[in-house]
């Protein structure tokens, strides 16, 4: 058995798949031809990595490492199983990137991630397939938080991460950026995919922290290539708004101590007026296409916060306005509680209480932290402070990160004093 590596190559390989493994991967599929193995190999690369850079020392470059590496393995593979001619990956388009030569679209689309976000939001895959494979293979999240961000358990997501790899390899779908002609019928998948990298980041679904900033980054990032691919698009101008309005407020959504900070009581001096200046440009320009699409609407709801001077002058009754238009555009139960929240602070929190308690009968919210903790807070406004104990205690059973247990634990202790 070889010996563990030090711990310097260690946070050195953490560190490399927590940066660069969407990089890794979506090279290596190209040359490995199928999903599964690219995967497979990349995990190889990764595991290497241990045992070589103890040996030779961490590279200067680990992502390029680690791409090389993977793509050696995945050719050494093919070399192994046939000829070039019958190893040529299954996922290529040969028409648009024939093995051993120039990819023809490399110029106009230089990332990879973006041949991977394309090719597993392929309109023969259901969208929630879609979004929860790019997170899976894109952001190398792990089965159980793709399924936390989907309010499924572990089990249902991996059957529908592994039907959705089947999908793609039994029907031969190609690795590339579609022409401009198909891509209508991607472009809400993809925009979704990206959301959900974004807020999985924003909001850390297990850990200690409450973010994950190298995946709300990545989000960033992703929401930018795509307005450089779509720059007339309404719905994407409107993501890439909604992702910077919201992350302008991260520098205060924590204490020195790293503890949560709720709106209510940030210091608003923290947060990024040059992102908010930026995301409220690109949401005029969202706006403009009638009727607004789900991602303009969000945005609007994150420019009233962003723009409002405190939270007392917070302009409640257009936030209910705009989540009841989102509702009738996208009507999920996640909006539902945001608009029941909205309207506890519009109109009153006894109103807002009444519409929580019936969401709370909805089987799709069981297991979602934020009903209660909401609930909680009401109650805690209301003067219900027994009940409020109750709704905080099971958000706390519910919480995804350490950072939110910790959060809740202090509501208690007020409460208990």
């Amino acid at each position: 058995m070889p010996p563990a590596a030090s711990p310097e190559v260690a946070a050195a390989v953490a560190d490399a798949h927590r940066r660069e493994w969407a990089f890794v991967l979506a090279a290596t599929v190209r040359v490995a031809g199928d999903i599964d193995s690219a995967e497979e190999t990349v995990q190889d690369a990764y595991a290497s990595a241990l045992s070589t850079w103890d040996e030779r020392g961490i590279p200067a470059n680990p992502g390029a490492w680690l791409t090389v590496a993977a793509r050696r393995r995945a050719l050494d593979l093919h070399r192994r199983a046939a000829t070039a001619r019958r190893a040529l990956p299954k996922l290529l388009d040969t028409s648009t990137d024939p093995p051993g030569g120039a990819d023809l679209d490399a110029e106009a689309f230089p990332d990879d991630r973006l041949r991977l976000i394309f090719t597993c939001c392929h309109p023969a895959l259901a969208l929630d397939a879609q979004v929860a494979l790019t997170l899976r293979l894109l952001c190398g999240l792990s089965t159980a938080d793709v399924a936390r961000a989907f309010l499924l358990s572990e089990a249902t997501m991996a059957a529908r991460i592994t039907r959705a790899k089947k999908k793609i390899a039994a029907a031969h779908i190609p690795y590339r950026v579609p022409a401009m002609s198909e891509l209508r019928d991607r472009v809400d998948g993809v925009l979704s995919v990206v959301l959900l990298v974004f807020t999985t980041g924003h909001d850390a679904p297990s850990g200690d922290g409450l973010m994950r900033r190298e995946l709300a980054d990545r989000g960033l990032d992703l929401a930018r290539m795509l307005r450089a691919l779509l720059p007339g698009d309404a719905d994407v101008a409107g993501l890439l708004a909604l992702v910077l309005l919201t992350g302008a407020r991260n520098a205060a959504r924590q204490d020195a101590h790293g503890e949560l900070v709720l709106m209510e009581h940030q210091d608003r001096s923290k947060w990024d007026r040059t992102a908010i200046v930026e995301g409220v440009g690109l949401l005029r320009e969202a706006l403009a296409s009638k009727p607004p699409g789900r991602f303009a609407l969000m945005a609007a709801i994150a420019a009233v916060h962003d723009e409002s001077g405190s939270w007392e002058e917070t302009d409640w009754p257009e936030i209910l306005g705009l989540y009841e238009l989102l509702a009738a555009a996208w009507p999920t139960p996640v909006v539902e509680l945001n608009r029941a929240i909205a309207l506890g602070f519009a109109i009153g929190f006894a109103e807002g209480l009444a519409v929580l308690d019936l969401l709370g009968a909805d089987p799709r919210l069981a297991r979602y932290p934020y009903l209660a903790a909401a609930r909680g807070d009401f109650l805690v406004r209301l003067g219900r402070s027994g009940a409020a104990r109750t709704a905080f205690e099971e958000a706390l059973i519910l919480a995804g990160n350490d950072a939110e247990r910790r959060f809740l634990q202090a509501r208690l202790a007020e409460l208990a004093g």
